[in-house]
């Protein structure tokens, strides 16, 4: 019996980090999705894949939810995009449509599949999607983000209410991460102040050093996984426990 962890944008940040220290306990097995080339290790399958490709994606469910005698499977949506960081009016339509997929269609189409596959099985199944706190906000020059997080919340809490009615034994969690100093928060900073009025404010949490680092918060991600009865609740912060 071994416990299986489905993780998105697993090369970089939160991500890697994640897969890090999931990889520490010897019974956990990492399938791996992110856009950049990774190296395979003992207990680590990656697929290469860009979840703004949907058709792509489509066609490697089957590789990313296998067949196997789980004792444990948990998705981890954690892949995300802050996309370009300016007011509605000046936003580019294409970059309108990928940060919906890569922040909503994408994790939507993998929770379907997942519970597809998963839902009859008598086995621990826990569903993680990493929101944010700007999902309850009104950021200036963040609808993209702020509004795919919030929909990425409704879906968790939709998905939470059929398991429950279903008897399928799925709990999900949409979990703010806090600010952590990862690539995203670069492309924060890199914005123009024309664009968004919080740049300054976002810059001063580098300065002042007040950005959580992905490690401590991975833990934080495995201790809601492995304590997920002490939570009640979908929403949930990491800034609270």
């Amino acid at each position: 019996m071994k416990h299986l962890f489905i993780l998105t944008g697993c090369s970089k940040g939160l991500g890697k980090a994640l897969l890090g220290s999931l990889l520490e306990n010897k019974e956990n097995h990492v399938l791996g999705i992110s856009r950049s080339a990774m190296q395979e290790q003992e207990r680590f399958v990656h697929i290469q894949l860009d979840l703004a490709d949907t058709t792509a994606l489509i066609n490697v469910l089957p590789e990313v939810f296998p067949e196997g005698d789980f004792e444990k499977v948990v998705l981890i949506n954690n892949a995300g995009w802050i996309g370009e960081i300016a007011p509605l009016g000046k936003l580019d339509p294409v970059g309108i449509l990928k940060i919906h997929t890569i922040n909503v269609v994408a994790p939507a189409i993998l929770i379907n599949e997942y519970v597809k596959k998963y839902a009859d099985r008598e086995m621990e199944k826990l569903v993680v999607n990493i929101s944010s706190g700007a999902a309850v906000k009104d950021i200036d020059g963040w609808s993209g983000y702020s509004s795919s997080k919030s929909a990425l919340n409704r879906i968790s809490g939709v998905a939470q209410e059929e398991s429950d009615l279903n008897g399928y034994g799925i709990r999900y969690f949409a979990l703010a991460p806090g600010i952590v100093d990862t690539p995203m928060q670069e492309d924060i900073r890199s914005a123009k102040s024309a664009d968004f009025s919080g740049l300054e404010k976002f810059r001063s949490f580098k300065s002042n050093n007040e950005l959580s680092s992905p490690v401590e918060v991975s833990k934080k991600v495995i201790y809601l996984i492995e304590h997920s009865d002490l939570f009640k609740g979908v929403i949930q912060d990491v800034r609270k426990f």
